[in-house]
């Protein structure tokens, strides 16, 4: 049997990078998956088709992390289909790289939006339907711990937020059975940071493996905390980013 046979899991940003890797990784460990995209529906349909051709069940969403509405009206979308809830995985993410003081007010808010308020919106409507065993798994930042990366300050900001959110929630619904965790990539090659990008060099050089991880790295994390095995880790910072921080 599979460790999430039985399970539904529903992770925002998943139709590319990190979050298409986890929705994959989910549902070849048993588990239900719906996704949610914003733009790109060749692209979310492509990560349902490769979970369906695999043996899986998986549908996608289109909603906007920054969009409150949307992002609830997702969340009710999966109970629906499925009639459960048993994993939530904050995954939608942005970052305008560039100097703090040439950063425009609507780009701070956007980075705010999806990455801080987002969460907290997609939780909210989460906890409505996660029982006993349910798990909420955020990615993170290792730069929401130690700052080495100049061009990511309100990036960082929100990642510093989110790693006190988890430890927060974790303290209110543990009694309910539900663990909170905060997993937080270093530099992963992806379409947003690609490992041959302008930005690479300087996230290479400050890892102790000198190379970039890659988004089956990060799901094999989220897998893990998501399954059974991890039932008794809940409010931590799992820092999956090559020695970065070390």
């Amino acid at each position: 049997m599979m460790k999430l046979e039985g399970k539904t899991a529903l992770v925002t940003g998943g139709s590319r990078g990190i979050g298409a890797g986890i929705a994959k990784r989910l549902a070849k460990d048993g588990a239900k998956v719906a996704i949610t995209y914003t733009r790109g529906t060749d692209a979310a349909a492509q990560v349902v088709a490769e979970i369906e051709r695999a043996g899986g069940t998986a549908i996608a969403i289109q909603a906007d992390a920054a969009d409150a509405k949307a992002v609830q009206a997702a969340v009710e979308k999966t109970v629906a289909t499925f009639n459960r809830l048993d994993i939530l995985v904050n995954n939608a993410g942005t970052a305008i790289p560039k100097p703090f003081e040439e950063a425009t007010l609507e780009e701070m808010d956007r980075v705010i939006d999806i990455n801080l308020r987002g969460v907290f919106v997609a939780t909210q409507a989460a906890l409505k339907h996660l029982g006993e065993g349910g798990r909420i798994i955020t990615i993170g930042s290792s730069v929401g711990e130690r700052m080495a990366t100049p061009g990511l300050v309100a990036y960082a900001a929100t990642k510093g937020a989110v790693k006190m959110f988890t430890q927060g929630l974790a303290r209110e619904v543990g009694s309910r059975g539900i663990t909170v965790n905060n997993v937080q990539p270093g530099p992963i090659d992806t379409d947003l940071n690609p490992a041959a990008g302008d930005w690479a060099s300087p996230q290479i050089a400050n890892t102790a493996l000198k190379r970039y991880g890659h988004a089956d790295d990060i799901a094999a994390m989220v897998a893990f905390v998501a399954g059974p095995e991890a039932s008794y880790i809940t409010g931590a910072n799992l820092t999956v980013d090559g020695g970065t921080n070390a």
